[in-house]
């Protein structure tokens, strides 16, 4: 691994302009991914995992916008880009794994002609050239037949081979870095195990680092090296997969574990979390987790936790879960 990460992402902000407040569904989100590296970013639905993602690539709606923080791909600061530098990055620098496939291929155009149109657009290849590595894409993906039914249109293929498609689709053009925002959502169980061993096998044979977007922490065990654990907003938990699943210290890392059924981790009785994810608008004073935390006091009621660098395996808690000292309310 080189000593630069290929995506680093420093106290980024988002925010959303409303006719009544501004809401931040980023705030504060630091992390780095290095090269053949996977990250699952892992949380409730509006925890901000796919803003995240988003972010990073440039696809965010209006009026959401990046209104702070620094986002870095090899090195190279691309939040400040124009849209069309940052469509050039698209494709050789950053790959996108929607997790709808039936969405995100044109069911106008053949899957042959999506895959050799990105090659093209972003290699310098010939027609021909474009159709025969499309083919080895195909295959290297598990579509059996490639060289027949590269000229099929997506509706000919089940939704399993649907999102082997948009792999190929998101890797053909060699990105250094793939972001894939619950690539297995729509997909039953089985397929769910084979799409993400490819992933994870892709990506770790060409070196390319993964950004892994998922509500799911089964899917987190399995295959990432980090996790970062997002609660409105906000990074919960940052640190190696193995560390923080085995010994949690944010109380919501904590309660996430309880409630999924790990049984490789030793998961015997699930608990459950009280309450919901707070709303942007509505978001409690202090920490956000607290309403719903037995370890709260009067510091988390009062104070936001501390901010998680990049670089740090730790807690955004003032009182984390396993903490040799005696929790007691900071001055």
């Amino acid at each position: 691994m080189t000593d630069t990460p290929v995506l680093s992402v420093r106290n980024l902000v988002v925010e959303i302009q409303t006719r009544h407040a501004v809401l931040r569904p980023v705030d504060n989100v630091s992390f780095d991914i290095a090269r053949g590296e996977i990250l699952g970013v892992v949380g409730e639905s509006g925890a901000g995992k796919s803003m995240t993602g988003n972010a990073v690539i440039g696809l965010l709606d209006r009026p959401a916008q990046i209104v702070s923080g620094e986002v870095y791909l090899n090195g190279r600061r691309i939040d400040t880009l124009s849209p069309s530098d940052m469509r050039k990055i698209r494709g050789t620098g950053i790959g996108m794994v929607f997790q709808d496939p039936l969405t995100s291929l044109n069911p106008l155009l053949t899957v042959g002609e999506q895959l050799i149109e990105t090659m093209r657009e972003h290699l310098p290849i010939s027609q021909s050239e474009a159709r025969e590595r499309a083919v080895k894409a195909l295959e290297e993906v598990g579509i059996p037949g490639a060289r027949e039914r590269i000229d099929s249109y997506p509706h000919a293929f089940s939704g399993g081979m649907r999102q082997r498609v948009v792999i190929a689709l998101a890797l053909c053009a060699e990105p250094s870095l793939v972001i894939a925002d619950e690539p297995t959502t729509a997909l039953d169980v089985s397929v769910q195990a084979q799409i993400i061993t490819l992933l994870r096998r892709l990506c770790r044979d060409r070196g390319t680092a993964v950004m892994l977007v998922t509500h799911d922490m089964g899917v987190i065990a399995e295959t990432a090296d980090k996790v970062a654990v997002m609660y409105a907003g906000r990074t919960a938990e940052l640190g190696p997969v193995r560390e923080v699943l085995t010994r949690p210290r944010h109380p919501y890392t904590e309660g996430l574990m309880g409630s999924a059924p790990l049984a490789s981790l030793g998961q015997t009785r699930l608990r459950q979390i009280p309450g919901n994810m707070p709303r942007l608008g509505a978001l409690p004073q202090g920490c956000a987790f607290h309403p719903r935390c037995n370890r709260a006091q009067t510091a988390c009621r009062r104070d936001l936790g501390p901010t998680l660098a990049a670089d740090e395996g730790r807690a955004a808690c003032w009182f984390p879960v396993g903490a040799t000292e005696t929790a007691k309310d900071i001055a």
